[in-house]
């Protein structure tokens, strides 16, 4: 460490308050006095201890000095005279040091209490370090005194230096304060040694000189311990200095008593005056300054990297470097200038390399880790992961409410929290998205309203960049291109962060007033501005800030003055119609509101809502009725004005629409005598062409009309009131959304007692909602109240109609879900999920464990704990076969279940006679009903389990041999559970008995036809069970090699069939929005069979055991690619391809079964789950069909990777700048503008930018060619795309100039570049990529578009399997081990550090210069795919650094670090993954500075000062599970980890690192983890 000694320079004035960490929480100056007093105390307690007079005279017989003084024993003397009295050895002659401890030991055995005695030991030494320094041996003896008695426990680093500075600051100040007054000692050296410890008392802490951080920052807040005081009218200074107060100001009174004199002799009294005022200055500032150098000899003493007596880290943690105000001084300049240059080097292992350009895509998800859950007091179980962090000085990733204020306008945070916000506002995430990471505006904030803790964007971003988002579309519109539903999408956004708050409507008419006024004038041609603020004008805080503001007369003026006059235009489309009148509209609306702003409005305007109010009743008068299903544009258009201007009128139309067809009496058998239903007559329902243009307040009216109609109405709504209510909610997502079991409880808490509304309620989640829920985030919500509802169904009999479509939501819920979950809302307890619930979450749980990872590292903790839960009440196992293909960490939970199937058929074995007997009676062929009841009232429960077996028995082979309508009866007489129940013992005894039938000699194919047949009669013929259960139950048992037979023999037979192509004829269009004609009502035992719709009333609407289905078959299809029926499962899906089509999740099974089963999909079925989606309206590349199903597996070129990547970049990544918008081809050379498509549209997977890296992750799975193909050449791509991208944009020269200038020395960043280059181009096999007018479709410049590529191909690494990752992790090590540096061993140290800090740099940064080299590029696609995995997934990291073990180099071992060190911090609460990445990183120290290892070329301990900071830092950051605070300390574990580590290294780093050891005789963090009262203290 460079070191500069001290100097007596007197320049600068005031003193600094040396800082040392001692408690989380910023100063208080007010507090101050109160903690000096406390210590004055407890200081005066210690002076009367016993022991103190023994070994005040111990240390003065080692260190030469006279006894005490009988006049100090008289001041030492305790009030009790009676008080035992010890002495110590007394010898004339100083003995020597050796000596010193054994003398200690033999004086500590007379004191029982330690403790106390090692405080008294620190005072004395305290004292003794005052009177001592300025004596060499003395000061010697000193030193190893203070060694010795730390090697023994008797000195706490920690509690004796903040004594030691105060005392030191202390006599300082008295001593500085007494020579610039008095030419006498201020302090002699006895009376210091008679007090032993300088009272705490007097000082007082001068904070004029630094200011306290943020008390609520995370940042390490700064404790100044002692600093002489810069004014002598403190009472601190007078109490402690021997000048009196009377004598300081002596001068100043002289001056005053001699006012009358003359002139002269006034000045010259006043320049006397002056001049002593002066020299009581200067010697005044050359104390303090003598004091601080003697402070800052004991910092450099304490950190000297040869005896590393603390850790210099100590010094970064400890905020020395923010105080402000500093003298100006040399060696204190010095000292904070090595802090900051350490203090950088650390945090810059903390940050991956352009971690600026991480932001969130909205094309995966995250979580919140549940450690930082914990640490910011939620209890919510499910929170988003913060969307971007904002580092710290010291590297730590940093968000919260007091983060998002503190960013400033125009910074480079403050930049990158307006990419995310505007990329956000063009890709519509959820509103659970915005709500967790928005602040409410200041003006609307509650003062009880408590932090958000994950919220990283402040009102002020909020606003630019809906500002900003509203410029780029008024750009687009100027330029012709038809971008309405842009406009349409954003308003919906608009109102819903308007209505919540995050928006200040004044302040932001003021911005957007300045913001057209900065932009080219012309910009504001149109009234879609005005047409945006009448869709939000009508929410609260609007009319508020309209009404009541004090700035009201000016923000209307302002409303008002974007106003523009309709241009003539030829179009006369109802977007047109609607923007032409909207100033009238709005106008209106503001007349309405406050009288005193109507002197404002144009009377044009006004007169021209006239034409609104004729028109209205032109079409509403009379019995004529406006035909909505055939209006022309005008008409479209002028009913969208009337929603602006007269809501409720346009309410009463829609609704006068959906029931204008009147109502009829519902027949069917199962009405009372009495009891009538009428239900409204079917028409067409409300086009999503006419909703859209209705203005939000129409839609908000219409949803809570249509609500009242549906769940409390006096009739049966029809199939188009609830059609259109549904497309109201998927069109305004943000607007409209509300959580409808809460919901309608809240508005009428007696809604759900009716049996008719919650199974509307429930076909309409099922049927059209839930993925709308997976959109908001609320999908495991409503899975928790659904399963409340089947928690109190379950048990009661005869509910099945209701139970089972509960339990088929429930189910499509789970399998919609893509994140780890738990089955309890609580989780604790058991599930209280149904069998076939619990089989189906083991399952989901696989997949997205396999496919999509888990995003934090502690939701592994809890999946043993989870699966107990589920399988507390089931016996089931699964088959070896499908375990295989389970992840690791669930298939080794799960392996050692025991299979309980052979009881289940011993026990029907023992119960069969008697179940034989029974079923006998009750299904004879005569029909007797009374025994019916009789059963079911005498039956016992384990006989009734196993009524379906024993009907099963009795048919042998012929359904007519029982009576089907008895069991129907009874079977519908069951619980629900009950029923299930029976199914899967019915398979299982249907399964046995075809094995015993085998052994006699039965054909198996009869047999298996003769199943078959049987139960098709029990699903099909009679209805008498639930086909999608039966068909789960026979998949589950795939462990039998007969029954996926069963079940392909079953989707085959042309019952199913029948049905599937009933449903498609009276399904039109899978796209339900998209049907205009009118719905047919299925009857319902049509549409639901015998079994389901036996007692039921009230008809369906969208339910269909049919559709009960769709769910079922794509498991169908993983069971039969487990059991390698691979051709079977083609021809399964060949089958139901088109039906699939109505899958909602059809797009989310086929990307995830690509994943679960890669590289062992043969292409043919690859081709076949490809058509399940309607590829002709998927974002696939041109080529991507003709490749999978071309028969030659050739890897693709570069140029369709690149393709692939450029899509991303376009779509996904968050761009650099306003991109889309601008009016010039930066949006691409083609000028096509894609329109923005609606939520409706792409309900699965949600978000335009999830649908494009989905699609580009299903290209990926699909290809014929190995994970190492397609990795190598992404990675080709990244390593060499600056290069690449000069040479596609024709930028030959400044190719060549950037070459040229790059030579091949050691320092040059771009040498490794080059020399890439040249291996590229000496490699015959490496494929050039040719992309012509690549960087101008773009529209990037190339430098920026080289950085953004790499984290497009970052995030899509990151979606793929595990075996992409370990290719990418050999790619990784090969780019490494090709470096030059990595065998080059005739370099120096400092050369090597310069081109690997170099090679280092961000490309960002790089590329600017064109000095972006390989190994830069390929650090920065690590980091970019690190940032986008799931915690789980990163376990795999350690392949990368075995690959590059061993390590000869410190090259390597830099690079290792700068790989691997940021991904500490995320490891923070995944503590198994951290300690194992610690050690990998500790084994490569040892690789390079082990005992035995030779380093080539030699590397000094002092070369890698940032690695020890950065050590000390993320064990402490480990520690505290988060941000450092001043009280964190590294885990036991992990110190114990580093210990073992150190051992092997070499000396002089070993010291380095000694503190981070379990040995508390050497580590002050042992020693602080030890010793409870000193951890109490420091926290």
């Amino acid at each position: 460490m460079l070191r500069t000694p001290t100097t007596s320079s007197c320049g600068g004035s005031g003193g600094i308050p040396l800082t040392i960490t001692t408690s989380a929480q910023s100063p208080n100056p007010s507090d101050m006095g109160d903690q000096s007093h406390h210590r004055s105390s407890a200081s005066r307690a210690f002076q009367f201890h016993p022991a103190r007079p023994a070994i005040v005279d111990l240390f003065n017989l080692y260190l030469g000095r006279n006894g005490r003084h009988k006049s100090d024993d008289l001041i030492r003397e305790p009030p009790n005279k009676t008080q035992k009295r010890v002495t110590a050895l007394n010898r004339d002659i100083p003995p020597c040091n050796g000596q010193f401890l054994s003398d200690f030991q033999q004086l500590q055995n007379q004191f029982p209490d330690h403790d106390q005695l090692r405080t008294v030991v620190e005072s004395v030494l305290v004292s003794l370090v005052i009177q001592c320094s300025g004596h060499a041996p003395r000061a010697e003896f000193i030193l190893f005194a203070l060694n010795g008695l730390y090697s023994v426990g008797y000195i706490c680093w920690d509690s004796f230096l903040p004594s030691l500075l105060s005392s030191v600051t202390s006599a300082e100040m008295s001593v500085g304060i007494s020579s610039a007054a008095s030419p006498q000692p201020a302090v002699s050296s006895t009376s210091l040694s008679n007090a032993g410890m300088l009272p705490s008392s007097a000082v007082a802490l001068n904070f004029s000189n630094f200011q306290s951080p943020n008390p609520e920052s995370p940042l390490i807040s700064v404790h100044g311990i002692g600093s002489p005081s810069q004014s002598a009218n403190e009472p601190s200074c007078t109490a402690l200095s021997p000048v009196k107060s009377s004598d300081i100001n002596s001068t100043g009174q002289q001056a005053a008593a001699r006012g009358n004199m003359s002139r002269r002799d006034s000045a010259i009294s006043t320049l006397r005056s002056d001049e002593v005022d002066g020299v009581k200055s200067l010697k005044r500032e050359k104390a303090l300054f003598e004091w601080l150098h003697k402070c800052l000899d004991v910092v450099w003493m304490l950190i000297e990297d040869n005896k590393c007596r603390i850790p210099f880290y100590e010094l970064l943690r400890s905020g020395l470097q923010f105080i402000e105000n500093l003298p100006d001084d040399e060696a204190l300049f010095t000292l904070i200038l090595e802090v900051h240059r350490r203090r950088d080097m650390m945090a810059m292992h903390m940050q991956m390399l352009d971690q600026h350009l991480h932001c969130p895509t909205f094309g995966n998800q995250r979580l919140l880790c549940q450690a930082a859950i914990n640490m910011l007091g939620e209890s919510t179980a499910n929170l988003r992961y913060s969307p971007i962090t904002y580092p710290s000085v010291l590297g730590e990733p940093l968000h919260g409410e007091d983060i998002a204020f503190s960013i400033e306008r125009g910074s480079l945070d403050w930049d990158r929290a307006m990419r995310c916000i505007r990329h956000a506002l063009r890709n519509t995430p959820s509103p659970d998205w915005w709500r967790r990471v928005l602040l409410v505006a200041p003006c609307h904030r509650v003062h009880s309203q408590g932090p958000t803790p994950g919220a990283v964007f402040s009102s002020d971003m909020i606003c630019e960049a809906t500002i900003d988002r509203v410029i780029e579309l008024l750009m687009l519109t100027n330029t012709d291109a038809n971008c309405w539903q842009e406009w349409l999408i954003y308003s919906d956004v608009f109102f819903f962060l308007m209505k919540s708050g995050c928006i200040d409507f004044v302040d932001f008419v003021d911005r957007l007033v300045l913001r057209i006024s900065e932009e080219d004038h012309q910009i504001l041609r149109t009234n879609h501005v005005t047409w945006l603020l009448a869709q939000i004008i009508r929410a609260e805080l609007v009319m508020s800030a309209l009404n009541t503001d004090s700035r009201k007369m000016e923000t209307t003026r302002k409303v008002l003055s974007f106003h523009k006059e309709a241009i003539s235009s030829v179009s006369s489309n109802p977007q047109s119609i609607l923007l032409d009148f909207i100033t009238s509209c709005q106008t209106l609306r503001i007349w309405s509101l406050n009288s005193s702003t109507r002197e404002y409005l144009n009377s044009e305007q006004l007169h021209k809502g006239k034409q609104i109010d004729e028109w209205w009743r032109q079409v509403s008068k009379g019995d004529h009725m406006m035909d909505y299903m055939n209006l022309d544009d005008r008409s479209v258009g002028m009913f969208w004005v009337v929603s602006y201007t007269m809501a409720q009128p346009a309410c009463e139309m829609v609704m006068t629409w959906l029931t204008s067809a009147g109502h009829a009496e519902l027949p069917g058998p199962n009405l009372q005598a009495n009891e009538k239903i009428s239900v409204m007559r079917e028409v067409n329902p409300v086009p999503v062409s006419l909703l859209s243009g209705f203005s939000i307040n129409l839609c908000l009216k219409l949803a809570f009309q249509m609500e009242d109609a549906m769940f409390s109405g006096q009739y049966v709504p029809n199939i188009a009131m609830v059609e259109t209510y549904t497309r109201l909610l998927l069109i305004q997502p943000h607007s409209l959304f509300r959580s409808h079991l809460s919901h309608l409880h809240q508005r009428n808490s007696e809604t759900f007692n009716k049996p008719a509304a919650t199974l509307l309620m429930l076909e309409i989640l099922n049927y059209r909602l839930f993925p709308l829920y997976r959109y908001q985030g609320k999908s495991k919500t409503l899975m928790y109240d659904v399963t409340k509802i089947l928690s109190t169904l379950k048990g009661k009999r005869g509910d099945h109609r209701v139970f089972r479509l509960a339990e088929n939501l429930c189910m499509n819920l789970i399998m919609s879900l893509r994140e780890f979950f738990f089955v309890r809302r609580e989780g604790k307890g058991p599930t209280e999920f149904t069998e076939t619930l619990n089989r189906v979450t083991v399952v989901t749980l696989a997949i997205i464990i396999k496919t999509r990872g888990i995003a934090d590292a502690e939701h592994l903790l809890y999946l043993q704990t989870m699966l107990e839960q589920i399988l507390a009440t089931s016996h089931h196992t699964w088959s070896d076969k499908t375990l295989c293909y389970f992840p690791a960490v669930l298939r080794d939970a799960l392996i050692g279940r025991t299979d309980k199937r052979d009881l289940a058929i011993q026990a029907w074995q023992q119960a069969e006679a008697t179940v034989i007997h029974q079923c006998t009676q009750l299904l004879s062929p005569p029909d007797d009903p009374t025994y019916v009841m009789t059963y079911i009232s005498h039956s016992f429960p384990q006989h009734r389990q196993y009524l379906c077996a024993g009907a099963w028995v009795l048919m042998r082979g012929h359904p007519e041999n029982i009576n089907s309508a008895n069991l129907g009866r009874v079977l519908r007489e069951f619980s629900p559970e009950e029923v299930t129940a029976n199914v899967y013992t019915m398979v299982d005894v249907l399964l046995h008995n075809i094995q015993l039938d085998l052994q006699h000699g039965h054909s198996l194919q009869d047999l298996i036809l003769n199943a078959c047949a049987n139960l098709a009669h029990f699903i099909w013929n009679h209805e008498l069970l639930p086909p999608d259960i039966l068909l789960l139950a026979l998949i589950d048992r795939d462990d039998d090699p007969h029954a996926l037979r069963i079940v392909v023999n079953l989707l085959e037979r042309q019952e199913l069939q029948q049905r599937i192509k009933f449903y498609v004829a009276n399904h039109d269009n899978p796209e339900h929005w998209l049907q205009n004609g009118i719905f047919k009502r299925i009857e319902l035992q049509k549409s639901l069979g015998h079994h389901l719709s036996w007692k039921e009333r009230y008809p369906t609407y969208f339910d269909d055991i049919a559709a009960r289905l769709l769910p079922v078959i794509p498991l169908i299809i993983y069971r039969l690619i487990e059991n390698d029926a691979t051709d079977v499962a083609d021809r399964v899906l060949q089958l139901f391809s088109s039906f699939l089509r109505y899958y909602p999740l059809n797009f989310t099974f086929v990307r995830d079964i690509l994943a679960y089963f890669y590289g062992h999909l043969p292409g043919k079925l690859i081709f076949q789950i490809l058509n399940v989606l309607d590829i002709k309206k998927m974002p696939f590349s041109e080529s991507f069909l003709q490749r999978v199903n071309s028969s030659n597996a050739i890897c693709p070129p570069l140029e369709y990777f690149a393709s692939l990547l450029s899509g991303l970049v376009a779509n996904v990544i968050p761009p650099l700048c306003n991109l889309k918008g601008e009016g010039s081809n930066q949006s691409g050379s083609t000028n096509a503008f894609e329109c923005q498509k609606p939520f409706y549209q792409i309900q699965d997977p949600g978000t335009y930018t999830q649908l494009i890296l989905e699609t580009a992750v299903i290209e990926i799975l699909s290809l014929p060619v190995t994970p190492a193909q397609i990795v190598s050449a992404f990675v080709q791509i990244i390593v060499h795309i600056q290069p690449t991208l000069i040479q596609s944009n024709h930028s030959f020269h400044e190719s060549s100039n950037s070459s040229e200038s790059c030579s091949a020395l050691a320092t040059s960043p771009s040498g490794g570049i080059t020399d890439f280059l040249d291996g590229r181009r000496s490699n015959p096999s490496t494929t050039e990529l040719d992309l012509p007018d690549f960087v101008s479709q773009s529209g990037y410049t190339y430098q920026k578009l080289s950085c953004v590529l790499i984290q497009a191909c970052g995030l899509l690494l990151a979606q793929l399997p595990a075996e992409f990752h370990i290719q990418l992790y050999a790619e990784a090590s090969r780019v490494i081990k090709e470096s030059w540096w990595h065998a080059d061993g005739g370099r120096s140290t400092i050369e090597l550090d310069s081109a690997v800090g170099y090679a280092l740099l961000d490309p960002t940064w790089a590329a600017q210069d064109n000095t972006s080299t390989a190994l830069g590029n390929m650090v920065a696609l690590l980091h970019a795919f690190f940032s986008n995995l799931p915690q789980e997934w990163l376990d795999k990291t350690h392949l990368l650094i075995n690959n590059l073990r061993p390590v000869s180099s410190i090259a390597v071992l830099r690079i290792a670090f700068r790989i691997i060190g940021p991904l500490l911090p995320r490891l923070a609460n995944a503590h198994s993954l951290f300690t194992k990445t610690l050690e990998l990183l500790l084994s490569m120290m040892v690789d390079v500075f082990g005992r035995n290892s030779q380093p080539s070329p030699p590397v000094e301990a002092s070369d890698i000062t940032d690695l020890i900071d950065f050590l000390h830092h993320i064990v402490h950051y480990e520690g505290q599970g988060g941000p450092v605070q001043p009280n964190s300390k590294p885990k036991p574990d992990v110190l114990g980890l580093c210990g073992r580590a150190i051992e092997n290294l070499r000396k002089d780093v070993q010291h380095l690192l000694s503190h981070l050891k379990t040995d508390g005789n050497c580590s002050i963090y042992a020693a602080a983890a030890t010793n409870p009262k000193l951890s109490q203290n420091l926290s």
